[in-house]
């Protein structure tokens, strides 16, 4: 059975919300990082790096929650999707994790950023339900993922980007979000 390897609060969640997207078995290994489980030597010889989240597949093992999305869409994904499709994606997981997350998380540049971001996105998802058009895909997971955090974490308003308003009150409302991100809210 997959392994999913986390801590409270961490990143894992974004992992946890797609496995329960996709409905397939798992086992959430929560990690006590305050413990410093994830210093331990039985952790590094899955990621070197310390950090969660990562999993364990048979014999494969795989760490970075983009680069975990990116697989398990390959590997379990219900939709078939093109080279150009799958380009598609990518491009909104490493905006997830590389562009997003760091210009709102990161305070000296989020007034500067957050209407970079936003309004663009906003303008996006104003025309379409979700990142690919009409059909939510594992870059919605992604990007969701950061949205939702953004209003979790730094309590920010997003009543100004009504495309994105209304694209995290549709994620949301998904029964497997309610059960990984939402169960944390």
């Amino acid at each position: 059975m997959l392994k999913l390897y986390g801590g409270a609060r961490s990143r894992a969640s974004i992992v946890q919300w797609y496995l329960e997207e996709l409905g397939i078995p798992y086992e959430f290994v929560m990690l006590d990082m305050q413990a410093g489980e994830h210093r331990q030597p039985a952790y590094l010889a899955i990621n070197p790096m310390g950090k969660v989240p990562a999993i364990v597949d048979g014999d494969f093992q795989l760490w970075e929650s983009g680069a975990i999305l990116l697989y398990l869409d390959e590997k379990y994904g219900k939709l078939e999707h093109s080279l150009e499709e799958r380009a598609k994606i990518a491009q909104w997981v490493l905006f997830a994790n590389s562009t997003l997350a760091p210009g709102i998380f990161v305070e000296a540049s989020r007034e500067r950023e957050m209407p970079r971001l936003m309004t663009p996105l906003n303008e996006i998802l104003q025309r379409q339900q979700f990142l690919l058009g009409g059909t939510f895909t594992v870059a919605d997971v992604a990007v969701g993922s950061v949205l939702a955090y953004i209003t979790i974490m730094l309590k920010l308003d997003f009543s100004p980007y009504p495309g994105i308003f209304t694209y995290c009150k549709r994620l949301s409302e998904r029964p497997a979000f309610k059960a990984s991100i939402g169960s944390r809210s």
